[in-house]
């Protein structure tokens, strides 16, 4: 069921191959895609910063498609080590409104439910 409604989602967005990859327990989006999910299902975003600061920042995205409405959030923190860092950017504000950015595409267009996650929101998710 859950491939079978991924296609779907593949065709109405118009992605390729090159848009996702597959990492080990799920399926990322990389940030082409999800600018191409957000222009072809016309997403508006706005943003609210929750908090900002040189090494952390929390950013809400406030989404809507048609008639449907979602806020989420969308972190950064530079630490001092890799273990304290969920970012090895030093854009922290930029990171912290991609993060949020892209949960509110995936989410808003049925992607976060079938385990569909976008690269940026971990450095984990990075292509190889």
């Amino acid at each position: 069921m859950n491939k079978e409604r991924l296609k779907e989602l593949y065709e109405v967005y118009d992605l390729k191959p090159e848009h996702f990859f597959k990492h080990q327990h799920y399926t990322i989006i990389c940030r082409s895609g999800i600018d191409l999910i957000q222009a072809k299902a016309k997403i508006q975003i706005n943003y609210e910063v929750i908090r900002c600061e040189p090494n952390y920042a929390v950013f809400k995205a406030i989404a809507s498609k048609g008639a449907a409405n979602i806020e989420t959030f969308g972190s950064a923190l530079k630490g001092d080590s890799y273990k304290e860092s969920t970012t090895n950017s030093y854009y922290i504000a930029e990171m912290a409104e991609k993060r949020a950015m892209s949960r509110a595409v995936l989410k808003l267009t049925g992607f976060y439910e079938l385990n569909v996650f976008a690269e940026d929101e971990s450095e984990s998710f990075k292509r190889k």
